[in-house]
């Protein structure tokens, strides 16, 4: 089995947001899970939307689940209940990426973004600060 391992150098907090947030469906699981509580069927449905497999949906909840952003509560019943909801840790990224959105829509009002979803940067620099 995978094991994503982080590197002993890379330990600053934005690397470490980055290790636990970083994946190919994470952001929109603890986006669906901030709405409320889901069963895996529901999160399969609302990731359908953008093609996300199966596999890759199981991986990615068992690392959230690893680094205590999600809580997956199994019931004892037959057939077997699974739902996954966000921990106080996962509730605590939900500020983070609205102001992840915010830096975005404004980077992409000052970068020509091309329909392939490349970026071309503004030919002149914006000084924020200067000092003379």
């Amino acid at each position: 089995m995978y094991e994503r391992k982080m590197p002993l150098k890379k330990r600053s907090g934005i690397d470490v947001t980055f290790y636990v947030i970083g994946g190919k469906w994470k952001r929109d699981i603890i986006s669906c899970l901030h709405k409320g509580i889901k069963r895996p069927s529901e999160l399969q449905k609302h990731l359908a939307q953008v093609s996300a497999s199966a596999r890759v949906l199981r991986q990615q909840l068992k690392e959230l689940e690893t680094f205590g952003i999600i809580y997956k509560k199994v019931y004892p019943v037959v057939p077997l209940k699974v739902e996954y909801f966000l921990t106080d840790i996962g509730l605590q990224l939900i500020p983070l990426f609205s102001e992840m959105e915010d830096w975005g829509t404004k980077y992409e009002g000052t970068n020509k973004v091309l329909e392939n979803g490349h970026v071309i940067f503004s030919p002149s620099p914006v000084i924020v600060n200067s000092q003379n």
